[in-house]
């Protein structure tokens, strides 16, 4: 490995940086997540016209806004953090809260109207999301 990295250096100019393969894992899902829900959004723009129940926003807006973004918050900390480990219950209650806001989502409002490609894009934004989140939790609880 060290000879790989001089003679990246001695080509290019510059060292590789080494960053753990959990940064690799959570760039590619990611992006697929983050594709999936670019792509779930212009479904909805171009042939529903976004019309969805007032329920449904309350619903994906509660996922996204009570467990996602604490989610990222309490991550963060962890990954800051000397002591990761005070931070592990309150990252898996709001991780029991999401998952269960998703599947409330999917099954409630998506599982009888949604065609084949629109559960393509959510399955792409609910796997991705999953698997960065793996990655995030492993590089931080795993090292």
């Amino acid at each position: 490995m060290i000879v790989y990295q001089e003679n990246l250096a001695l080509k290019y100019g510059f060292d590789f940086p080494r960053l753990p393969l959990q940064f690799f894992i959570l760039v590619v899902a990611g992006f697929v997540a983050t594709l999936g829900g670019v792509l779930d959004w212009r479904y909805h723009r171009d042939p529903l016209k976004l019309k969805l129940s007032k329920k449904e926003r309350d619903a994906e807006a509660a996922a996204l806004g009570l467990g996602g973004l604490p989610m990222f918050v309490l991550m963060w900390a962890a990954m800051m953090s000397n002591q990761p480990t005070v931070f592990l219950v309150p990252i898996i209650i709001v991780l029991i809260y999401t998952v269960v806001a998703i599947c409330y989502d999917e099954f409630v409002f998506h599982i009888h109207r949604c065609e084949k490609i629109e559960n393509r894009y959510h399955r792409m934004l609910v796997f991705g999301n999953g698997i960065a989140w793996l990655a995030w939790f492993h590089f931080i609880y795993c090292q």
